[in-house]
């Protein structure tokens, strides 16, 4: 059995470019070479990293033993067909694809295959995500925000599978049952897609969540409360810092019949690290796949749902004359 990984990289922009470098740090992962349809672009990233730019993609994948697919989205489902069925290992970048048959897909081909597809939802692999499943396993309300100024990359895709996507993982992580019911409202206000995207989700078991996002906003803030019968926790990502008030945890709070109030911080975890560790971790030794192509097929359900309610909500609100039909 191979002991080093050679991983080839698909795409040479924002995230392509962070994947190339960071490969280099990752024990047992070699960076094989680079593709992206801008040679120049390709020329430049790849000598940065190290490594080889490839005329095309075969050629990448004849070097490589797994590629990530740092693509836009629209080409994450075709790149990702492409070298599982040339018997390669694939990370590929969130979403895993555009449409629910197209990642059931995936699914089926790397169940098939015997091969790891692997879906970069990178906050599974933070800090945060960690302290938050292991205080909150039961809960009943969660609201999360998270806001940006407006940026160019990532318009090719609405706000929903931007940026939502993020927390809607994190929320089917948490929460342990079927999503019933998405009401949700959005706008496009600089790009063709939805820039700014509020969504209320219902859960079978009665839990519900709250969702907000936006990339067209003055400030960088991303948080998350969470409600239960094991307290209440809140989770401020930008400053690295949760407080949750129950009653196992903390230091005591007095005149409180008993509740603890515990407040914690964490350094900057490199979560693209651990995402590559546990790539490599499940392509050479077996280990289980922490966000594979079923989880990744969730969180795409849940932004299309969402997706849905906001399309719902207009054809209400044009009916009604709220606002002017498209």
């Amino acid at each position: 059995m191979s002991t080093v990984l050679r991983v080839g990289v698909i795409g040479a922009g924002h995230f392509g470019r962070y994947h190339a470098l960071k490969i280099r740090d990752v024990p047992h992962e070699v960076l094989s070479g680079l593709f992206d349809p801008d040679p120049a672009r390709a020329a430049l990233v790849a000598r940065e990293a190290g490594c080889p730019p490839m005329p095309d993609i075969d050629a990448l994948l004849a070097v490589s033993d797994a590629v990530v697919v740092a693509a836009p989205a629209e080409f994450h489902f075709d790149l990702a067909v492409q070298a599982l069925r040339a018997g390669k290992h694939v990370l590929v970048e969130k979403p895993v694809a555009e449409t629910l048959e197209q990642a059931d897909f995936l699914i089926t081909l790397a169940q098939e295959s015997g091969l790891v597809c692997q879906v970069g939802h990178l906050l599974r692999y933070s800090a945060e995500h960690a302290a938050i499943t292991q205080r909150m396993t039961r809960p009943l309300y969660i609201e999360a925000t998270r806001i940006a100024p407006y940026k160019q990359r990532g318009t090719d895709v609405s706000v929903i599978l931007d940026l939502m996507i993020h927390d809607l993982d994190l929320v089917l992580a948490v929460v342990d049952s079927p999503i019933a019911q998405v009401d949700a409202l959005g706008a496009a206000v600089s790009s063709a897609h939805e820039d700014i995207a509020n969504a209320r989700v219902r859960f079978e078991n009665g839990c519900v969540a709250t969702i907000t996002a936006s990339r067209i906003s003055l400030k960088t803030e991303r948080r998350m409360r969470l409600f239960s019968e094991e307290g209440y926790l809140s989770a401020d990502f930008v400053k690295r810092e949760l407080t949750m008030i129950g009653r196992e945890r903390g230091l005591p709070l007095p005149g409180t019949d008993g509740f603890r109030r515990e407040h914690m911080t964490w350094k900057e975890q490199d979560s693209l690290f651990a995402e590559h560790a546990a790539f490599v971790a499940s392509c050479l030794h077996g280990a289980p796949v922490v966000v594979d192509a079923q989880a990744g097929r969730r969180a795409l359900a849940a932004a299309l749902a969402v997706t849905s309610g906001i399309a719902a909500s207009r054809a209400r609100m044009e009916l009604s004359g709220l606002i002017r039909p498209a």
